[in-house]
């Protein structure tokens, strides 16, 4: 059989991650002696036996009418409609590693930067266990009550590779979370959670394990919602007695609401994460589209998800930095223009905020 595969985010805006359910599927068709290929358009689908689309992303455009072909597997958190787990045999099959060589090594070669492709190149990917407790609204993966055990180690390492990610929904409520993180370090190849772990169920034990284990890059917990913000706080000051690393929370924003009250919220947790010597990562619901603050919400991130900028300058120091490199001297850059109209709208949210410096406030 000749088995096409579609990375339907790949092809639509891109992606930094590979396909894990596609990559499985190729190496599961590959043990049963199937010729398999990664497509990169969607033209001439019907010359497969088999094509696998899969879409992760809600807002990913898939450009062509599913009901024309007969030879169509769908699937993904993007498809939810014909989102379904894969078959045993091949949820827990070793993913194909070279499923995205041919087009990596086709970027490099267009003068893209090898960084660029570093997760397709240098990681072992796979989940050690799966399910969280919590059901929050905005998570796509509601189907669990509870934290299980998915596989192993050894079922998606790859030997070569000098990295390993994991995406577990909520690894810190796992009862045998311990034996997880001992067998993770046992492999001496760094390892990183990409999901965000859970910092309200930090304990010393934790943090003291974590802090000391062979991570790779930042730590990455979540800071969800403002009323979550006494726990944030007592977990972070457990968190920070052993961790050295840079640590940084994805600050979801736009969710909830998409007002002044919205936009408060995401101000007071950059300021309590300020405190702790955290870096604030903006996550906007793409209801911000439909905000008044439309434009507040994109400088925040633009300030936030820079941290060379976000440690140096407040928000009004971005925004004047900003401005210094605008073409036009008798107009304003677009940072300096949404931080003064809405300065001039909400003058007392504004003298609380635009003027807090993460090298000024921190404290751990």
């Amino acid at each position: 059989m000749n088995i096409g595969l579609i990375d339907a985010d790949l092809l639509d805006s891109g992606t930094r991650h590979p396909n894990l359910a596609l990559m499985k599927i190729s190496a599961w068709h590959k043990s049963k002696g199937h010729k398999t290929i990664l497509l990169e358009e969607y033209s001439n689908l019907h010359d497969y036996d088999l094509v696998y689309i899969s879409k992760v992303f809600s807002f990913t455009r898939i450009p062509i009418k599913f009901d024309d072909y007969n030879n169509l597997v769908l699937g993904g958190t993007g498809l939810p409609e014909f989102d379904k787990d894969l078959e045993l045999e091949i949820e827990h099959h070793r993913p194909d590693y070279d499923l995205y060589l041919s087009f990596v090594k086709a970027k490099i070669d267009q003068g893209y930067k090898r960084a660029k492709y570093s997760d397709y190149l240098d990681y072992s990917i796979g989940f050690t266990t799966r399910g969280c407790f919590r059901k929050c609204e905005f998570c796509v993966n509601k189907k669990y009550d509870r934290v299980l055990c998915h596989s192993p180690i050894t079922e998606f390492i790859d030997p070569v590779k000098p990295y390993i990610y994991l995406w577990d929904d909520n690894f810190l409520a796992y009862k045998d979370w311990e034996e997880i993180l001992y067998k993770l370090n046992e492999t001496k190849k760094p390892f990183q959670f990409r999901q965000g772990l859970d910092i309200r169920l930090m304990n010393d034990k934790k943090a003291r394990l974590l802090a000391k284990s062979r991570y790779h890059g930042d730590y990455i917990f979540a800071f969800d919602h403002i009323e979550d913000k006494e726990i944030i706080s007592k977990k972070l000051t457990i968190w920070k007695k052993y961790a050295r690393k840079t640590t940084k929370l994805y600050v979801l924003c736009a969710y909830d609401s998409q007002d002044l009250k919205d936009i408060i919220s995401v101000f007071e947790r950059i300021k309590i994460l300020m405190k702790f010597g955290c870096l604030p990562y903006i996550m906007r619901y793409e209801e911000y589209h439909n905000s008044e603050f439309k434009g507040m919400y994109i400088q925040l991130a633009r300030w936030c998800n820079q941290p060379r900028f976000f440690k140096k300058m407040s928000f009004r120091q971005f925004a004047d930095a900003n401005q210094k490199y605008h073409k036009n001297e008798s107009t304003f850059c677009s940072t300096l223009n949404v931080l003064r109209k809405f300065e001039n709208e909400y003058p007392k949210i504004a003298k609380k905020y635009f003027d807090i410096r993460y090298e000024d406030l921190i404290k751990y």
